[in-house]
């Protein structure tokens, strides 16, 4: 507990101050100490919470993928489940575009225990994807996806081909992942 706060930090807090100074000054600019300062507390006392940097952005993914809102299992067609995880793995590089990218570019430091990879595995054994190619079709579908939002987040869609709506391009790409599972699994 700190002298100044009166009160002990909580996780929820941590992370959401994580997440707050990386939106600003992304990941690389994140330190225990300008953390420390966003919450009025003694940089050493945050240790007793976590371990290091990669643990402060492990955490704040961890609380960004319990917020996203993953299709859920209910016998929706399998192509507006596609759509919907799409959309919410969107939702992320939308609204933390810092993380994203940052995260998108070290990706061993999320671990997606019965999340979105769970989903999206479902989604595909929907669609008729056998067992064997799933994890070649899950990386092509999702660095297709990944690309797409890299070129949006890094505002190159417009230099690219003239994308002017983004929202429309997007549902466009994804209309092509549905398209190519029908065409090729259907």
């Amino acid at each position: 507990m700190s002298a100044r706060r009166g009160q002990p930090l909580t996780a929820e807090e941590i992370y959401a101050a994580v997440l707050r100074l990386v939106d600003a000054g992304g990941v690389e600019g994140l330190s225990m100490r300008k953390l420390a300062a966003e919450l009025d507390v003694n940089p050493m006392s945050l240790y007793h919470h976590v371990e290091n940097k990669d643990a402060l952005v492990r955490g704040a993914c961890a609380t960004v993928a319990s917020r996203l809102r993953l299709p859920p299992d209910d016998g929706a067609p399998w192509q507006e489940q596609t759509r919907a995880l799409a959309r919410a793995y969107r939702s992320i590089a939308q609204s933390h575009p810092s993380l994203w990218s940052y995260v998108n570019r070290h990706p061993a430091l999320v671990e997606d225990e019965g999340g979105m990879w769970e989903v999206f595995n479902r989604i595909l054994v929907a669609a008729g994807v056998p067992a064997d190619e799933l994890p070649r079709v899950r990386t092509v579908l999702y660095t297709f996806v990944s690309g797409f939002l890299s070129a949006e987040t890094d505002g190159l869609l417009g230099e690219l081909g003239g994308a002017e709506d983004f929202d429309a391009a997007f549902e466009g790409a994804v209309d092509l992942i549905v398209a190519g599972l029908e065409a090729r699994y259907s």
